[in-house]
């Protein structure tokens, strides 16, 4: 069993930044491939980024060049950088977890789930 821990949500101007942290527990994140999800009101669950256990990382077309993903494997930490936050970028992010590669877009694929951070964007 993986436990997954979302924090640094928040209301932010448009245009600014903000780093979300998934951190995990039950088992190291060096072998997981991880994502994080967004679900904006009366929306379903769409797919932001992941990144495999073996560094190969993907991006939606919506946030690619503003969010970066990445891990700290010491701190069995994952992060979203997100910079240029649009008010589109308003929602729930999930972090997701699973053992496989596969299709990282895919969100029937991850097992684990945490609560949700949520993220606000004003003008």
């Amino acid at each position: 069993q993986v436990q997954l821990v979302e924090s640094g949500g928040g209301l932010v101007q448009a245009g600014g930044s903000l780093r979300l942290s998934c951190a995990a527990s039950g088992r190291t994140i060096s072998r997981l491939t991880m994502a994080w999800f967004r679900q904006a009101p009366g929306k379903g669950r769409e797919f932001v980024a992941a990144e495999a256990w073996g560094g190969v990382s993907l991006y939606a077309d919506s946030v690619k060049g503003r969010f970066t993903v990445s891990r700290d494997n010491a701190k069995n930490t994952v992060y979203l950088q997100m910079n240029s936050l649009k008010f589109e970028d308003a929602a729930v992010y999930y972090c997701g977890a699973r053992s496989t590669v596969g299709v990282l877009s895919r969100l029937s694929e991850y097992d684990y789930w945490g609560q949700g951070t949520q993220v606000t964007v004003s003008s």
